[in-house]
């Protein structure tokens, strides 16, 4: 599994901050030691150097070290010295303390030599006369490092000799008060102070007053004792700005926290910082600093901001773009020289405009200024994954507005391009967008601002020669760091004005590389950073010049991301474990750089605090970190110092300690623990791990406390209420990113002793890619294992295994394996003895370790998977089943989780093994898993057990199927049906069987779809086995056939039947529309009905108030419910309920108060109700009663008017002489009266014309012996207070002889009524799709007028408006025919708004 840390050049858009002790680079130039730089290696010879040491074999160390005991600084200088060709993390560590000794060096021989000087000039005359004290050699002051010694001196004159006495802040220097920290000698007339182990608050002033019988004289000094941050000062493999000038300033800087390499991001936001302590701190006086990058000093500005205050230098570069990409050197000057700084800061490509687009050019500038022409250059990106660059667009713009202005219409190939156009006197700015086959990049950084002008001293572009540099020559990679790696390479042997390389890299085995630089470097070595430690990459470069980028060089050997070999830091931590009085037991901390070989070996110096002297104590290497240091003197303080070494050598010693008594240990409390450690360093928790005091005190320890206090506190907090009897204890409820420091407190049955050293601060933060213990069985094996995949791990790594945080060791019940970044513990026979809280350290690392606890519950599902695959079966996903095929063929089959090519099977069937042959067809798919076996012939003789054995490697398994009794039963007959369906489907037959659908408007379709047919094939539908003439006859050629039923209802049930046939065969489907599948049918219709449904409408008739929904269609059939008041409604007299094929009404019956309130309609389809609604009450209701009246009392006058009942022709043609009746029979309550008219006059009663009335029934018009005179147009008015009813009738008559005349149709003429009936307004429109029976409308009113009928016509009343509501039934008959009202009806407005 790879580790899923994530080096810098895939960390997209973040900005990125990281340490390396290799790219960092400090250094102090001092005025007065040039002869320490004239012997100075330069850096080509140091890198030569470590390359050449790096290349020798494997350095042993030798079992002593010639080394003498002389009090000698300069003899310390030089053993040291020999090993900084050893690597350059040698110079890394030792650069302070060779510092320190050489100015110690310098100055003591100064002194020296000012001494002997002056000592020689003396006379003898001087000798004898008195003289006052006087300073030939003032103190001078000093500034050093905590933890280090200083001397004073100073060289006073005087006669007699004077006597010299040290103050520290005007209090007098005693050395008993601190013995073995101060140190006074007198020696030739030269006193010194020495302060043998310097605090921080040994910062003071310190005075020597020298006294004599003939004055006082004094001379003061300032020591400043400093706290150095961070590891040792570095060294930078890469330029350093030139020293231009010597700046004096009388402050003292010490640079503490400096600026690592940092990554950074286009068109982001970075601040590089430095830390410093500046003696005397004035705050209106700060150190002059300079920021420099790739030696160009930089300017203030809005691209570069930069401050010194607060004890720190910051440089702020608030819009990151990779023209600010390279090395950054801070140098600040101090009283000696300077001290400087350097590291790199990497800037990459912002995310493209276009996926695929360059990166953005950069290091536009301008030359050859002219009044209206400019020569524009620039850098091109690089190209790594991205398609090759094409060319560039050059924009320009003028200083002041941002607007920019495309200058070339084509790209440009080459990386400039001349600028025509300018306007004498402007400025403008110019930047590049460079373009590829994926489209545009981001525009560079704009240039400096230029103007027009004639040329003077404008700067020119260089170099003639076109066409691309050569590629580079050779590229070697060596080790640097465990996140860094060395690259230096030949240069082109045809540079071409050459810019700068690009460096690029891949980690070996992927086919992906990725850019170490985002700017043309110009040198021919580089340090690439953030790299994955333990990880093996690759690396070529390639030359750019302004025609583009060269070949790539060939790929440098394959490097893995270790440290350089070097020898180890220095230990630290030195602490005393036990004392007897004559010896001393001690322990130390391991270095925290191991120089990239295994530390194996430590050597212990001592000496006595009050002197200068160290001593050997061990002449044989200690390979632990525990020594034992003898022939001590009991009541001395002792000092002493480690040395650890490794393949490269010695490293550099430790710090002295603080000054120890060698008194002997009497107490009865245990002494301290020690070598305390930390494991499993997690956000919020961690382990910390110690060791057993060596000191039990007068009893045994029984346990122990472990204390913890935030960084920079002196509040501790005890962790366990109870002492812990072992030696960790987990800590749990940490603040993520806080910085915490632990000790620990031994317990004995005496008493609680002294606390242990503290622990060095940890951060409660984990590394980035931890990962965690994984427990596990090999599925080869069937092994139970716990593994580690390490996110960081390097050559000398070793993965330290622990059970309960006791190391393993060399133990039969595990076995550990490693290879790469994993680790495997491998249980033997694991069993309950195995169970408990397993550990892992990898060694040489930023502390990456894991846990993980193995329970019994854990174990035991391991041990089930582990015997599973030491026992394997052949795991099936599906055991042994059939399935019918068609033809009637029956397929065993079973599926495996995983077969191998190499798998062997057979079947069985009642005990015999059947092979692949007639009527039997075996085959497996090793991809899928399947094993089967295809029977052509299945009968009653197929009845049995059916077995399938399967054998693959060492695994095995058997699956059985009985297939007997109703099982086999309803198999065969299954496969008897499949036989005759494939039969049936060689001739015409239905692919699908009937089925139904419902269309929008709610018509029941029968459909079904019929294959293998031909223009021959007959189709025909039956409903009980009566044939069905569609109007549309069915087209089998079109796959379908489909028979509407529309206006589906209750009659339309029945068995359908339809039928396929030709020549080949014939097919039937059947579909019974009964039951279940008319229910279905219905609840289809409801719910296209139900959807299409409109709100509830209010309709008012003469017999009361109804409520209708309109929808697509409707039927009885549908589940419909009406409620009032939430309340179930049955149809009765009084609530009627019905409805039309378009709508359902329910009708309140000569309503009353009761029946107001909300009424609603709910339409189920069986899965959801559709509802609507109608509120009637207030307004509402009361308008519609009204209505309802009104319509009441005009239907009762309607119903009781004056009208012809029959009797009565239209037309009438009669001859002469002849006698006409005209006799009808009216009605009416009360009695209408009966008037007749002729030619609109009318008519009395006389002899020849004679009117009867009996009865108040009958009534009549008789003309005696009629003539010419008496034809025209006849018209009888029968009428009451309620209206009556107007009729014409026109008589012809003709002569004897005559031919007998066409009959003249009248027009009929309405009578006025005493009341004006209204007719049933219409309904609103509904939203639904319209119905096919067409909405009623009003009729028009019309005029009366006269109207004559054939005599041969059946006399009938004018047509009525045709009403969605049904008319009541009236008592009286109604007449044949009849003339409405002439009055034009009223239509009621309805309660609810229309529908629309």
């Amino acid at each position: 599994m790879a580790s899923k840390v994530k080096p810098w050049y895939k960390r997209k858009q973040v900005s990125q901050v990281k340490t390396d002790y290799a790219y960092h680079h400090t250094k102090h130039v001092v005025k007065q030691q040039t002869e320490r730089k004239s012997s100075s290696k330069s850096v080509s010879q140091v890198q030569a150097q470590a390359t050449e040491a790096m290349a020798e074999p494997a350095y042993t160390i030798p079992a002593f070290r010639q080394r003498t005991a002389e009090d000698s600084t300069t003899e310390e200088y030089q053993r040291v010295s020999t090993n900084v060709g050893k690597g350059l993390a040698v110079i890394q560590e030792e650069l302070h303390r060779m510092r320190l000794a050489t100015k110690a060096q310098v100055d003591s021989l100064a002194i020296q030599k000012e001494v002997k000087d002056m000592m020689a000039k003396r006379t003898d005359l001087l000798e004898e006369i008195p003289k006052m004290p006087d300073f030939l050699v003032a103190l001078r002051p000093h500034t050093v490092w905590e933890k280090t010694p200083v001397k004073l001196f100073c060289t006073v004159q005087g006669n007699p000799r004077p006597i010299v006495k040290w103050y520290k802040g005007g209090v007098p220097v005693d050395p008993l008060s601190a013995p073995g920290k101060y140190k006074i000698e007198s020696k030739y007339g030269v006193h010194s102070l020495i302060i043998s182990r310097c605090v921080v608050s040994d910062t003071a002033e310190y005075s020597a007053v020298a006294t004599n019988q003939h004055g006082t004289a004094t001379s003061t000094a300032k020591v400043t004792v400093k706290r150095p941050a961070g590891s040792a000062e570095s060294c930078q493999l890469g330029l350093v700005p030139h020293l231009t000038e010597i700046h004096p300033s009388k402050l003292e800087v010490t640079l503490l926290d400096r600026f690592p390499v940092s990554f950074g991001v286009e068109g982001g936001s970075i601040s590089l910082v430095c830390t410093m302590v500046v003696v005397p701190d004035l705050p209106n006086v700060p150190p002059l600093a300079q920021w420099y990058r790739d030696d160009k000093m930089l300017k203030p500005g809005k691209l570069a901001e930069m401050s010194v205050c607060g004890g720190a230098a910051r440089l702020t570069l608030p819009h990151l773009a990779k023209d600010d990409e390279g090395l950054y050197t801070l140098r600040i000057f101090t009283k000696d020289g300077t001290a400087e700084h350097s590291a790199y800061l990497f800037v990459s490509d912002a995310a493209p405009s276009a996926a695929g687009a360059p990166g953005a050019p950069m290091s536009v500038k301008a030359y050859d200024i002219n009044s209206d022409y400019v020569l524009v250059a620039w850098k091109p990106p690089n190209t790594v994954n991205e398609a090759p660059i094409t060319g560039y667009f050059v924009d320009r713009c003028e200083a002041g507005p941002d607007t920019w202005v495309q200058c070339n219409d084509a790209p440009v190939k080459v990386c400039k391009y001349p600028v025509h156009g300018l306007s004498v006197g402007r400025s403008y700015h110019f930047r590049v967008r460079a373009v590829n086959s994926a489209g545009i990049s981001r525009p560079s950084r704009k240039s400096d601002k230029v103007t027009a002008l004639d040329p003077a001293e404008s700067e020119r572009l260089q170099g003639t020669d076109e066409g691309a540099p050569s590629a580079p020559g050779q590229v070697v990679a060596t080790r640097n760091t465990k996140s860094s790696v060395f690259v230096q390479w030949e240069a082109p042997k045809h540079l071409k004005n050459l810019m700068g390389y690009y460096i690029d890299g891949r980690v070996v085995g992927s086919k992906e590389w990725f850019p170490c630089n985002h700017k043309p470097f110009k040198h021919t070595r580089f340090v690439v950073h953030g790299l994955i430690p333990g990880e093996t990459y690759t690396f070529r470069v390639q030359a750019v010049n302004i025609f583009g980028l060269s070949e790539e060089s060939q790929e440098s050997s394959p490097i893995a991301v270790e440290s350089a070999l070097a020898t180890p830091s220095a230990p630290y931590g030195i602490t005393m474990l036990s004392c007897d009085g004559s010896s001393m037991t001690v322990a130390w901390k391991s270095p925290k750089h191991c120089g990239g070989s295994k530390v194996n070996a430590y050597y212990i110096d001592k000496r006595d605090a009050d002197t200068l002297v160290w001593k050997e104590v061990n002449l044989a290497a200690i390979t632990e970190r525990v020594c034992t240091v003898d022939n001590l003197t009991e009541g001395v303080f002792y000092e002493l110092k480690v040395q650890a070494g490794n393949m490269a050598g010695v490293g550099v010693p430790s710090a002295p300690s603080a000054p120890m008594k060698c008194e002997a240990w009497t107490m009865d409390e245990p002494g301290p623990a020690y070598d305390l450690s930390f494991s499993e360093v997690r956000s919020h928790s961690l382990v910390i791990l110690w060791k057993a005091p060596v000191y039990t005190g007068a009893s045994a320890v029984s346990g122990y406390f472990v204390d913890m206090a935030k960084k920079g506190s002196s509040e501790f907090v005890t962790l366990n209420q109870e002492a812990v009897s072992h030696r960790y204890l987990q800590v749990t409820g940490l603040e993520e990113g806080e910085t915490y420091v632990f000790r620990v407190r031994s317990v004995n049955a005496n008493g609680v002793g002294k606390p242990s050293q503290l622990s060095e601060p940890v951060c409660a933060k984990a590394l980035p890619g931890t990962m965690e213990i994984v427990a596990g069985v090999d599925e080869e094996t069937g092994d139970i294992f716990l593994s580690l995949e390490a996110c960081e791990i390097c050559e000398t790594s070793q993965f330290v295994w622990s059970k309960n945080y006791k190391p393993i060791g060399d133990c039969p019940r595990v076995g550990v394996t490693a290879k790469g970044r994993t680790s495997r513990l491998t249980f033997t026979n694991p069993d309950k003895d195995d169970l408990g809280r397993y550990s892992v350290v990898v060694t040489d690392t930023d502390g990456v370790s894991s846990s993980h606890t193995l329970t019994e519950d854990a174990l035991n599902t391991m041990l089930e998977l582990s015997y599973a695959i030491r026992h394997p079966i052949v795991p099936l996903k599906h055991g042994l089943n059939y399935e019918i095929l068609e033809k009637g063929h029956v397929r065993f089959w079973l599926q495996a989780v995983k077969l191998s090519p190499s798998v062997s099977y057979r079947f069985i069937v009642n005990d015999k093994e059947v092979t692949s042959g007639e009527g039997h067809k075996i085959s497996h798919d090793v991809a899928s898993g399947v094993i089967q076996m295809t029977v052509d012939h299945f009968t009653r003789a197929s009845e049995g057990t059916y077995t399938v054995q399967i054998h693959d490697g060492k695994a095995k398994t058997q699956s059985s199927l009985v297939l007997v009794g109703d099982v086999f039963k309803a198999a065969l007959k299954e496969a008897e049906f499949q036989r005759k369906e494939h039969i049936r489907k060689q001739g015409p037959h239905f692919s699908e069987y009937l089925y139904f659908t419902v269309t929008e408007d709610c018509t029941v379709m029968l459909a079904c779809k019929v294959a293998s047919v031909k223009k021959e094939t007959v189709f025909h539908w039956y409903k009980e086995d009566d044939e069905i003439v569609p109007e549309s006859p069915p087209n089998v050629m079109s796959g379908a056939c489909a028979l509407p039923i529309p206006l589906f209802s209750r009659k339309d049930q029945g068995v359908y039947k339809a039928t396929l046939s030709d020549d080949r065969g014939k097919d039937t489907s059947v579909l019974d529309i009964s039951g279940q599948v008319f229910d279905d049918i219905i609840n289809a219709i409801a719910q296209i009905a139900g959807a299409s449904a409109s709100d509830l409408v209010l309709q008012c008739t003469p017999e009361g108030i109804r409520l209708q929904c309109y929808m697509n269609y409707y039927t009885e059939e549908m589940k419909t419910v009406w409620k009032h008041k939430e309340s179930k409604i049955a149809s009765s007299e009084k609530m009627r309920i019905g409805g039309t094929a378009e709508m359902a009404w329910m009708q309140i019956c000569d309503p009353s108060d009761k029946e107001k309130g909300h009424y609603s309609i709910e339409i189920s389809d069986g899965v959801k109700t559709h509802t609507r609604t109608f509120d009637l009450s207030g307004q509402a209701y009361t308008d519609a009663y009204e209505e309802y009246l009104r319509l009441k009392a005009a239907a009762f006058a309607e119903k009781n008017r004056g009208r012809v009942v029959g009797g009565l022709p239209d037309v009438v043609t009669i001859m002469e002489e002849k006698s006409l009746s005209l006799t009808c029979t009216v009605w009416g309550e009360p009695t209408p009266e009966v008037t007749w008219f002729k030619n609109e006059q009318e008519v009395a009663s006389t002899e020849h014309t004679k009117i009867t009335f009996d009865g108040g029934k009958f009534a009549s018009l008789v003309i005696n012996k009629v003539t010419p005179e008496d034809s025209g147009k006849y018209s009888i008015n029968v009428r009451n207070k309620y209206g009556g009813e107007f009729v014409e009738i026109t008589v012809s008559v003709y002569r004897r002889g005559e031919q007998i005349p066409e009959p003249k149709m009248g027009h009929p003429k309405m009578a006025t009524p005493a009341a004006t009936p209204v007719a049933t307004p219409v309904p609103p429109k509904s939203p639904a799709p319209p119905s096919k029976t067409p909405t009623p409308t009003p009729s028009k009113s019309q005029t009366p007028a006269p109207s004559m009928k054939s005599a041969a016509s059946t006399p009938a009343s004018t047509p009525v408006p045709k009403s969605p509501t049904p008319t009541p039934k009236s008592p009286t008959p109604t007449p044949p025919r009849s003339v409405k009202s002439p009055t034009p009806p009223r239509f009621m407005k309805s309660p609810t708004p229309p529908r629309k």
